[in-house]
């Protein structure tokens, strides 16, 4: 006699989050249990999850713990295929219904009885045509976005990309030139940091109307599609159907600036211009860190203690030493020789050939991809044309990151407002990375006792142009 009985609804993909599919489960369920006059004691729901997928369905796993603790006698599912879709899953149930003698009733297929042979063999049976179905169903699906991306179209599915409308084909104005803005402060030494807190600050959200995040900003902007560009498990396959936002050289950029190993990735927002190198002790030639006083006066001094090896003997304040190596700089970047040579630096031969090949390598594997689509070739000839592409790839992008640092001086030197007014316009990063594109440091020497006033003499710059 069934003393307490349980309700399991699962469905797999709600999207809109209605539950539409889970209450219509529910409710039937509801009625079988009037008619087999079981009283239910619980309901157990895991909603937009799939059991053929692997990941842990916590409503189920606590519908299992409290049969197993006699909690619950009776289980009433829809289908058999809501409760288990793997053998692994299917074989727990047993173990569990043998050990206690828990009922399964269905409203499709009838009962379950796993603690005879029949009834465990029927539900094997079951599962096993189940399995075969996800599995069937997981093949379509991959091979109708393979060839969605072949032919640069969208997948269709998960949230709206940022900068496109709903149909992920037509651009946002007000949101491509949002993505605009990030191309261009990323590229002139903004930090990711800094770059979402000013986009939370001015109320712009993401798609789901959640707050900006530097790795949300890293990924948006390493994303091929944002250039024009179809992606397909990591790749570029081909040219999409929708028009770009940037061009795909600026992805190239951003690709070689956003993953170069070098670059830091857990920094705080910047509250020191000169902090990374820029300064160096007379003494014993190490970088000065940036450390306060007890008072709160931000200073850069030559560290000595445990992880820092300096000498202990120089530090300098900041708010003395930060606009004098600003004005250093800006006054450099107005020598006409030195502007028309950064000017021009964009031209280098070497950047646009790196910048040629990578187009080109590009180009060879979405012809690839198309080969492999077109079942022209096999897989293991896909892989095997494709490995030494990447890798020159990788090694051309890696090329791009030193050419990346002078775009900070180059939108400097284009600003129609003058070079000071839009240095001082620029946000403390961006600050930063026209000082490092221009200064390779500076030797700070010792103060003189008694002289109160920040002394000049003291630096030393060794200039990178």
């Amino acid at each position: 006699m069934t003393k307490a009985a349980a309700i399991y609804t699962r469905i797999s993909d709600d999207r809109n989050g209605t539950h539409l599919g889970i209450d219509r489960q529910r409710q039937d369920c509801e009625q079988l249990a009037q008619r087999l006059q079981w009283p239910i004691a619980g309901y157990y729901e895991d909603n937009d999850l799939s059991a053929y997928s692997g990941k842990p369905r916590p409503e189920y796993r606590r519908l299992l713990d409290d049969v197993r603790e006699e909690r619950i006698d009776a289980i009433l599912a829809w289908h058999p295929d809501r409760l288990y879709r793997s053998p692994r899953d299917l074989e727990e149930l047993i173990d569990l219904a043998e050990a206690r003698g828990a009922q399964l009733q269905t409203v499709t297929a009838g009962t379950l009885d796993l603690t005879t042979p029949t009834g465990r063999a029927v539900a094997r049976t079951v599962g096993a045509w189940g399995r075969f179905e996800s599995e069937h169903k997981a093949e379509r699906i991959r091979r109708q976005q393979a060839q969605l991306a072949l032919t640069g179209r969208p997948s269709g599915g998960g949230y709206r990309p940022f900068g496109y409308e709903a149909d992920q084909v037509t651009v946002n104005a007000q949101e491509a030139a949002v993505v605009r803005e990030m191309k261009d402060r990323i590229l002139a030494g903004d930090s990711l940091r800094s770059l979402a807190n000013d986009l939370n600050t001015r109320g712009c959200l993401t798609p789901t109307g959640r707050e900006w995040y530097p790795s949300v900003i890293r990924d948006l902007l390493l994303r091929p599609r944002y250039s024009g560009q179809r992606e397909y498990r990591g790749e570029v396959v081909a040219q999409a159907i929708w028009a770009p936002i940037i061009s795909p050289s600026e992805t190239a950029r951003l690709t070689a600036l956003l993953r170069d190993p070098r670059r830091r990735t857990n920094r705080a927002p910047r509250r020191y211009l000169l902090a990374g190198g820029l300064l160096r002790c007379s003494m014993c030639e190490r970088p000065l860190v940036a450390r306060p006083r007890a008072d709160g006066v931000r200073r850069y001094v030559c560290a000595r203690g445990p992880g820092h090896p300096g000498c202990g003997r120089i530090f300098v304040v900041a708010t003395h030493i930060e606009p004098f190596i600003s004005d250093a700089v800006l006054h450099r970047l107005s020598s006409p020789q030195l502007a028309t040579a950064l000017a021009s630096h964009g031209d280098d031969p070497a950047t646009t050939h790196a910048m040629r090949d990578i187009n080109d390598d590009q180009a060879l594997l979405e012809e690839l991809a198309a080969s492999l689509g077109r079942k022209e070739i096999g897989l293991r000839e896909w892989q095997s044309a494709r490995a030494p592409i990447t890798e020159r790839l990788t090694h051309k992008r890696a090329l791009l990151t030193g050419q990346t640092k002078s775009r900070a001086v180059d939108d400097l030197l284009a600003s129609p407002g003058g070079i000071r007014a839009a240095y001082e316009n620029l946000t403390l990063s961006q600050q930063h990375a026209v000082i490092a594109a221009v200064l390779n440091y500076a030797t700070v020497g010792p103060a003189v006792r008694g002289r109160n006033r920040f002394d000049p003499s003291r630096v030393s710059p060794e200039w990178r142009v």
